[in-house]
């Protein structure tokens, strides 16, 4: 990236975070946002503290230039509040390319005063790419979340079959190994005729 564009997004950085943080917010409900956007206490905000920080991190990363390794744990703190709540995962996501949307409006003038056309491109890559990173993460968090409400709903039909005596004593460990079985078996219970 060119170094007038760096410099212009480091002056610029307090105007475009504030203009990125509120594109984040408004994609969540209006109560909701407001209160995220007001409230700065991060411990009775967590949310938008999470997100204030992980915008940071993640422009100064992108005006360094340097990779996204360091700045990671920003992203995926993000991305992690945002597996977790009623999003899709392009709603969840698009946060990332919003930024690009704000680095365009913002320096406008700018860009088009020393034709920094090719410098905003490669900073529109540099955007894509951490896109992709997010999906990544976004994919991982998900995936996370299934088997955390598979096992509950294991442990659930464990506990339901054991209070409803259909079984016998078996340790949580053995059941998950069994739970084919027992499954039918109450099928088998429910349904005699497929004896």
């Amino acid at each position: 990236m060119d170094m007038k564009l760096k410099k212009l997004l480091e002056e610029k950085r307090p105007v475009i975070l504030q203009r990125w943080f509120d594109a984040i917010m408004a994609t969540y409900p209006v109560d909701s946002s407001g209160f995220l956007k007001k409230q700065k206490d991060r411990f009775l905000n967590p949310v938008g503290h999470t997100f204030s920080q992980g915008i940071n991190g993640i422009l100064e990363a992108l005006i360094a230039g340097e990779g996204f390794a360091e700045e990671l744990p920003f992203l995926d703190d993000i991305i992690r509040v945002r597996a977790i709540q009623d999003f899709t995962p392009a709603q969840a996501l698009t946060f990332v390319f919003s930024l690009k949307k704000v680095v365009r409006e913002e320096l406008e003038k700018e860009i088009r005063q020393y034709q920094l056309y090719d410098e905003l491109l490669t900073f529109e890559s540099e955007v894509d790419e951490l896109a992709l990173y997010a999906v990544n993460i976004y994919v991982k968090c998900r995936e996370q979340l299934y088997e955390l409400k598979t096992d509950e709903l294991k442990r659930m039909t464990f506990s339901l079959l054991k209070k409803a005596n259909l079984m016998s004593e078996l340790p949580a460990e053995e059941f998950e190994h069994k739970d084919r079985d027992l499954i039918n078996i109450a099928e088998t219970d429910a349904n005699p005729s497929k004896e």
